[in-house]
């Protein structure tokens, strides 16, 4: 069914309605195979459908989803979340007056400092959602086509201006591991330390390391040998000595395998969210005495991948690794190659000298 543009009282509110049936159309047309929860899902669904007042109602039922299994919502709706946000404060009286003039500008307050990644992530959003507004509005036979492709925006063609990964020195590391070693969660102690281990030894994503299941585990002499599925329904192995991780192992491998044989779950047989995890990986850090920028679990990658390229020097490696589509994508972690960078301070010495 078809709307008229400004479907509400004001902008505000109908930029509110537009963005939820959005909502509800993503959920629909995104992958459901990581789906683990339908009826939370068909909840959200039906809230959808009824009269949601406010952007932050919007927001925890898009992170019910999430939890749900649809990690892909947030790629969508965050980001036009920040927009509609800001757009706020523009005081606009009709959704017709907005433009791709404007858009960039709103963009360009939205993303200062952001990774050229997440910039295409926002591009691609607001392209999408106001593509669906072209398709979806109607009044008195005639649409309201906004035809938004921010083809000059933002310069975020190649890798200029790329933000260098948050990751751990070697001397982090070690304090970091020691604080694993240390740590006392009073219950699931051993599932916890598993999976802060398995990603940093491996550099594995949380969602990976989510999705694990006891018989993607198989040993092979001194190592395990883990099959992981990434993204795209990509698989990959990846192995990590077995005495790193044995212990924890052994001792959930009977207390906590679910009926569908999810490793990392809690006490209610689903499986943990991204944001326990990267919760956990915050209050190592701070007994660790260690602060960073970024705090989450996705550092540990960082961490892992950065480790990787500085002792092998092998690019290709740190592609099939972290199950990288493209080269292009692990080059950043050759930031810091210290032999060259020593090379060059040598070279101002002798200027000077």
């Amino acid at each position: 069914m078809k709307y008229p543009l400004d479907a509400k009282d004001s902008f505000e509110n109908s930029m509110l309605f537009w963005l939820v049936r959005y909502v509800k159309f993503k959920l629909s047309s995104l992958s459901n195979k990581e789906l683990r929860d339908p009826k939370a899902l068909a909840t959200v669904n039906y809230k959808l459908s009824r009269d949601i007042k406010s952007i932050e109602e919007l927001d925890g039922l898009v992170k019910i989803s999430r939890n749900a299994g649809l990690t892909g919502i947030n790629t969508y709706f965050n980001p036009l979340k920040k927009i509609y946000e800001t757009l706020k404060f523009y005081e606009l009286s009709s959704l017709k007056v907005i433009d791709e003039e404007l858009i960039s500008e709103v963009l360009a307050s939205v993303t200062g400092g952001l990774s050229d990644a997440s910039k295409k992530n926002y591009r691609i959003s607001v392209i999408n959602f106001f593509a669906f507004l072209d398709k979806q509005n109607e009044e008195d036979g005639k649409a309201h086509v906004f035809d938004i492709n921010l083809k000059n925006w933002g310069g975020i063609s190649g890798v200029r201006g790329q933000k260098l990964p948050e990751f751990m020195s070697e001397e982090e590391v070690n304090k970091f591991l020691n604080a694993i070693k240390n740590a006392d969660f009073k219950v699931n102690t051993n599932r916890n330390k598993l999976i802060i281990k398995t990603i940093i030894f491996t550099g594995i994503r949380v969602s990976e390391a989510l999705n694990l299941k006891r018989k993607d585990i198989t040993e092979e002499g001194d190592l395990y040998i883990i099959r992981i599925r990434g993204k795209g329904n990509k698989y990959r192995i990846v192995m990590i000595k077995r005495h790193l991780i044995e212990a924890h192992i052994d001792a959930i491998a009977i207390n906590y395998i679910n009926k569908e044989g999810y490793l990392f779950i809690n006490k209610k047989g689903t499986r943990l969210t991204q944001a326990y995890v990267s919760r956990i990986v915050e209050q190592i850090l701070f007994s660790a005495g260690i602060r960073k920028e970024k705090n989450g679990a996705h550092m540990l990658r960082h961490t892992f991948a950065t480790m990787l390229y500085k002792k092998q020097k092998d690019l290709v490696l740190v592609q099939e690794a972290l199950g990288h589509a493209s080269l292009n994508t692990s080059r950043i972690y050759t930031h810091f190659d210290n032999d060259k960078l020593k090379l060059a301070a040598q070279v101002a010495e002798e200027l000077n000298g």
